[in-house]
């Protein structure tokens, strides 16, 4: 998990508690590089609006996130690349690592279609920040005159 500056201090529940009617937001692959960041180049996949409160008890899998509805619709086509969280009034608090393999949030489905249900199967907050990609990948985009990434 990333956090904004305005919660860099909050514990986990409060940051659990700030999130109760808020909003988690499924983009494709192109993350920020921290949550104080627009997003500029991904694209919002679906979007799940968290209950009151936003997360029921955790258990040894991870979090158990309470939704207003199990599954939504997908808006486009992606494959999930991070989720940012939002508080009920928009400001954001936290993105998270999304999408198949050793991520935090992960769905039942590898990619999204248009219409098509996104379910989250799996929802563990690592507070530590650990995003498995590497720093030189963070809002990367191919430009001419700067090398891509040299290592994978």
């Amino acid at each position: 998990m990333n956090v904004t500056a305005e919660f860099a201090q909050a514990s986990l529940d409060e940051i659990k508690e700030a999130l109760s009617g808020g909003t988690l937001t499924i983009y494709s692959v192109a993350r920020p590089i921290s949550a104080d960041h627009a997003v500029e180049r991904s694209g919002v996949l679906a979007t799940f609006t968290f209950a009151t409160p936003a997360f029921g008890e955790s258990t040894e899998n991870g979090e158990t996130p309470l939704f207003a509805d199990s599954a939504v619709l997908a808006g486009t086509v992606g494959t999930p690349g991070f989720a940012r969280a939002r508080k009920a009034d928009g400001t954001v608090v936290a993105d998270f690592s999304a999408g198949p393999g050793d991520r935090e949030i992960k769905f039942a489905e590898v990619s999204c279609s248009v219409g098509a249900p996104v379910r989250i199967a799996r929802f563990a907050i690592s507070e530590e920040g650990g995003w498995p990609e590497k720093p030189e990948f963070y809002d990367t985009r191919p430009r001419s005159g700067y090398p891509m990434p040299k290592s994978f």
